[in-house]
């Protein structure tokens, strides 16, 4: 078993958790995980980086929100919003050498009973996102998912201490020139632009009942 450092708060183990009663009672956790804990994210971590084992905070809540049903009639919507901040070592695409990266997210999840249900639900839905529930859901595996989604494009210092010889000369110093565009096309990466989901939550408590069933 992972050991987590603490008791998050709320949870005995974060991963396994009963997803529907916790957006049910609406029940608020928070805790820190770590790099180390997170297998896929520790891949991204370049060898050389001073720092393997960075921490990331997180904040959970649930609730529910009235809805349409199929059958006509108005039931509770379980949902849940997950905020995750910190910062991780990766390897800069221009220059080769490790640099910290800063991961924000700040995410809400309709939370649904099976796969064919979260297929069903329109695609163009960026503000919510649809996760499948169960009674021994793991949040942590949740919570690795949202930072390898949020990892940049093309990760790089925003100002590089020196350029790697390889993209200096010749027809890698063309390289170098593509690495560029393709980094301006993608931004900086660690803040990708969309809607605040907390504000979309609560737009969906202002919003008329079944308002975001389709």
């Amino acid at each position: 078993m992972t050991q987590h450092p603490g008791n998050p708060a709320g949870l005995s183990d974060p991963h396994q958790i009963d997803l529907f009663e916790f957006a049910r009672s609406g029940r608020q956790a928070a805790g820190v995980v770590r790099v180390s804990q997170l297998p896929r994210m520790l891949n991204e971590v370049p060898a050389e980086a001073p720092e393997h084992d960075s921490p990331f905070t997180w904040q959970a809540e649930g609730s529910t929100q009235p809805e349409l049903q199929d059958d006509g009639t108005e039931g509770p919507q379980p949902y849940l919003r997950m905020a995750i901040h910190g910062a991780a070592w990766l390897e800069c695409q221009r220059c080769l050498t490790p640099y910290s990266q800063a991961f924000n997210v700040d995410s809400i999840y309709r939370i649904v009973n099976t796969e064919a249900e979260a297929e069903e639900f329109p695609l163009d839905e960026d503000e919510v996102e649809v996760i499948v529930g169960s009674r021994q859901f793991d949040l942590i595996d949740l919570i690795e998912e949202e930072l390898l989604l949020a990892l940049p494009l093309v990760p790089k210092h925003e100002v590089c201490p020196e350029v790697h010889e390889s993209l200096v000369s010749g027809v890698a110093g063309e390289e170098g020139e593509d690495d560029g565009s393709v980094a301006d096309e993608a931004g900086e990466g660690a803040e990708p632009e969309r809607p605040n989901p907390f504000a979309a939550l609560e737009s969906l408590k202002r919003g008329e009942p079944g308002d975001k069933k389709h």
